[in-house]
């Protein structure tokens, strides 16, 4: 019993691991919209097997990085304007609630949101694209996850891989001066206690991200 329990960590173990590359290569980019991940290519690529392969993009489809099809491989989804409509109908309302709880409880993560802050103010005009929006999203999380439900952490980060593929692909953020200035300008007013203040500036700068993007994929014509 105990080596079977060892094989079954083993290869939970490979299967994270070769999600967590297949993940970096689309959210970096290097797997643009309509690549597909079939199977035994991957196995072959990375010498797994490939029900190890499989479980890999099947987490990935979980998280919406990928779409599946039935009997047809897996292949990253071109996001559209429609898209970006619906992930902020969510993001909106689901967030601008959790500033309101936290202020509630008084349980705001400050260390946790400050340190997403300074990461994000660190990064250099040499950092991945995926970098930079893993370190505006990480702010974002912290948050949620401060709320301390399970279930509201979980439909979260159901959505994050949509919203971080949306803005990889259209190759595009406020600009990392403008996102620190809006994160700061929302911990400020949650460690004030201000909860309607919060609410009120978490609401602008979602708005304003969701305005952002809506235009570039008016300018794609899409």
């Amino acid at each position: 019993m105990a080596q079977d329990a060892a094989v079954r960590l083993s290869t939970v173990s490979v299967v994270d691991a070769l999600a967590a590359s297949l993940r970096g290569r689309v959210l970096d980019g290097r797997l643009v919209s309509g690549t597909t991940f079939a199977e035994t290519e991957i196995a072959a690529e990375y010498g797994v097997s490939r029900p190890t392969a499989r479980s890999a993009v099947t987490a990935l489809v979980h998280e919406g990085l990928l779409q599946r099809e039935a009997n047809k491989p897996a292949y990253v989804p071109q996001l559209a304007r429609a898209d970006v409509d619906d992930l902020f109908l969510v993001r909106i309302p689901l967030e601008t609630q959790v500033v309101r709880v936290l202020v509630e409880r008084g349980t705001v993560p400050v260390t946790a949101a400050e340190g997403a802050i300074a990461d994000l103010d660190r990064l250099g005009p040499e950092a991945s694209h995926s970098a930079f929006v893993e370190s505006d999203l990480r702010f974002h999380q912290s948050l949620v996850d401060a709320v301390a439900s399970p279930r509201l952490s979980r439909l979260y980060r159901g959505i994050q891989g949509e919203v971080h593929l949306c803005m990889v692909q259209t190759r595009h953020t406020l600009g990392r001066e403008r996102i620190v200035a809006e994160h700061s300008w929302v911990l400020e007013a949650l460690r004030a206690g201000d909860a309607k203040e919060a609410v009120r500036r978490m609401r602008e700068h979602l708005d304003g991200a969701c305005r952002s993007l809506q235009r570039l994929f008016e300018e794609k014509g899409d």
